[in-house]
């Protein structure tokens, strides 16, 4: 008999997993006010960007930085909002930081029910739906009936899914299938990108030895050929570990994670070994570790089949979709499935993409049940479209789009399977997406409802490449890169058409002749959906500050919110790392310098300005304000200070009745 008790629970949406898409996911669909319940199957939220792995968050900033004022590839929304959160917040870049800011941000969700160590093993299905979900906590003994009108797989591995009978794939696809030119051969195989252990080693004032267990892999220099470590200080990266320490791809990445874990074990402890005892490196005899993951940092497993596959060609060629959610841009990035069993392979091979493109709603509607979603690695891909995709910030972005549309069935009762056929839906998706300050390849703010789009904007003061008008741009970053106008033209007038390898008309002269370099992997979004521009309002560093910003109208409003989003350097990397080297890069623990600290929200009242609201030590993107009515000809925001900046910097204002 069994000792579980039975508890039967209802929500809207049931979201499955924790890692970044899960809780992007969780988060939107709760804030849109559905009654959400989000299941964890671990202690700590984050998946591999918790405490138990410690991967960094990467995405579409891919390798190296972009460019201030022209590309701005960081994502935007719930993600941003937890990036500089971590970056304020968290200067000891502490990961557990990250697991507490996580659940914070769900505990303060009136509308998010977060139930840790809490797994989904199984479901009740009515006909071509799912009805209800069976989750089980060990650690209290408990069984959990959860029904939902809409079920969202965010597990990576695709439990939730699989139980409802959802087709999947797993493996690589032949290079027939779907004449992916990156595909490795003319039929598929059942070999997936392997799974890394992380470690955290510190430096001491002495000498500190490793006695390494009988177990370790043995590896000779040869070995390290194509797989480096640096001789010194941060090139070293001791201090993080290595993501090539990567092996189980020939192996079923689920049925025998437990055996990887152990093959992995072996392996990381074996680099250790072999830089502390049998290298040249002098240095390394006194960093001690500190720390070792015992879960596998995993990369690939199940990718379930929804209404549209994403394949390579969706990625190389930016495709246009109606039904766009989210984007990505890292590089197609795929492995050895062997791992270090393949020493004389590098150990990736990174695909430079041309352009930022946008993924499809469709990729995360299953093909099977009607109400299944899916969000984070396992969307709809093939394995060389994936390979791009499944970076955890692209997936956050994902997550959000899902829990975006979610919240929209829900309210309109509309079956998921359905909603990439009303165009109304995706278009409300679409703008609330925008709204909530994420970016969507050449979608620009639509929306009837913001007043703001009918009103004319001055400054105090403004920079001739930022003018008071961009504010009402209805885009809220620069993704033009290098084109310029004319050089758009130019491309158009040739067929611009971007694809992997070879050189396009941009590739060729562009870049080189005006820029005189080749910055490849550089990434921003094609020239026909760029809309060039800075987007953004900036004062004048010689008028000093405070400055201001105004909106009005011809007729009297009634305002009830106003939305600010500022500038926060999007062209950085920003994500908590353990890796030195790669910190120095970024601008961590405060505030990034072009975001404003202090304003003030002001309204025209009988000829005068009123204050309602008056914010100090901001550090964040988007700001949304809500008041009691007020009906005026004008709203005004007063920079005060930023933190840093010299100037004044708003990229977008929205006012709603």
């Amino acid at each position: 008999m069994s000792r579980l008790s039975e508890h039967k629970l209802e929500c809207e949406v049931l979201v499955a997993g924790g890692g970044p898409a899960g809780v992007c996911c969780a988060l939107a669909a709760a804030r849109l006010g559905v009654r959400t319940l989000l299941c964890q199957d671990r202690h700590v939220l984050g998946g591999n960007a918790s405490s138990e792995v410690r991967m960094h968050i990467v995405g579409a900033t891919g390798l190296r930085e972009g460019l201030p004022l022209q590309v701005e590839n960081r994502e935007g929304g719930l993600i941003e909002e937890i990036r500089l959160e971590l970056a304020t917040r968290n200067p000891q870049r502490s990961p557990s930081m990250m697991d507490l800011l996580l659940y914070e941000k769900c505990r303060a969700e009136p509308n998010l029910t977060l139930m840790l160590n809490t797994a989904v093993v199984a479901v009740e299905m009515a006909g071509d739906r799912i009805e209800r979900a069976i989750a089980e906590r060990q650690s209290t003994e408990d069984r959990f009936s959860i029904g939902a009108k809409i079920f969202v797989d965010c597990t990576g591995d695709g439990r939730l899914g699989v139980e409802a009978g959802a087709p999947f794939r797993h493996g690589r696809e032949g290079r027939s299938e779907h004449g992916e030119s990156l595909a490795v051969a003319a039929t598929g195989d059942g070999r997936t990108l392997g799974s890394t252990l992380l470690f955290q080693a510190r430096k001491h004032d002495r000498p500190m030895p490793f006695v390494a267990p009988p177990w370790v892999r043995k590896f000779k220099p040869e070995d390290f050929r194509l797989r480096p470590f640096g001789k010194r200080g941060s090139d070293l990266g001791l201090e993080y570990g290595y993501w090539w320490a990567e092996w189980g791809g020939c192996l079923d990445t689920i049925k025998d994670n437990e055996h990887i874990r152990d093959e992995l074990l072996a392996i990381t402890l074996g680099v250790w070994n072999h830089i502390k005892n049998e290298s040249d490196v002098v240095e390394a005899s006194h960093w001690a570790l500190e720390w070792l993951g015992f879960l596998p940092g995993k990369r690939e497993s199940r990718r379930f089949v929804g209404q549209h596959v994403l394949t390579e060609q969706d990625a190389v060629e930016s495709r246009e979709f109606p039904d766009a959610i989210a984007f990505g841009g890292w590089p197609i990035d795929t492995h050895p499935p062997e791992g270090v069993d393949a020493p004389g392979e590098p150990p990736c091979n990174q695909h430079h993409l041309p352009c930022l493109y946008n993924i499809p709603l469709r990729s995360c509607i299953s093909a099977g049940p009607r109400n299944l979603m899916f969000a984070g690695r396992n969307i709809s891909a093939t394995h060389i479209a994936f390979a791009s995709t499944r970076v955890m910030a692209t997936c956050a972005v994902i997550g959000q789009g899902v829990g975006t549309a979610a919240a929209v069935a829900v309210r309109e009762n509309v079956v998921p399977a359905e909603l990439a056929t009303r165009a109304d839906l995706v278009h409300r998706i679409q703008q609330r997406l925008l709204r909530d300050d994420c970016y969507l390849v050449g979608i620009r703010n639509a929306d009837a409802q913001d007043l703001a789009r009918g009103a004319a904007a001055h400054a105090s003061s403004e920079q001739a490449e930022g003018r008071a008008a961009n504010v009402l741009s209805g885009q809220t970053r620069s993704v033009h890169g290098y084109w310029t106008e004319a050089g758009i033209r130019a491309a158009a007038a040739a067929g611009w058409k971007p694809r992997l390898g070879g050189e396009n008309l941009w590739d060729s002269v562009l870049r080189k002749v005006e820029h005189g370099g080749d910055p490849e992997d550089i990434t921003f979004a094609p020239p026909d959906r760029c809309f060039p521009g800075t987007h953004r309002w900036m004062s004048d560093p010689a008028a000093g500050l405070p400055a201001w910003l105004e909106l009005r109208w011809n007729e009297p409003v009634a305002l009830s919110e106003v939305i600010l989003i500022f500038d926060t350097g999007q062209h950085r990397h920003l994500t908590l790392t353990q890796a030195d080297g790669y910190r120095d890069r970024m601008v961590w623990g405060r505030p990034q310098p072009e975001t404003v600290r202090d304003y003030a929200l002001e309204v025209e009242d009988g000829g005068a300005w009123r204050t309602l609201h008056v914010e100090q030590g901001n550090y964040q993107r988007r700001r949304a304000h809500r008041f009691d009515p007020v009906t005026t000809r004008a709203v005004r925001m007063r920079v005060l200070a930023t933190n840093g900046l010299d100037h004044a910097r708003i990229l977008e204002v929205r006012a709603y009745a």
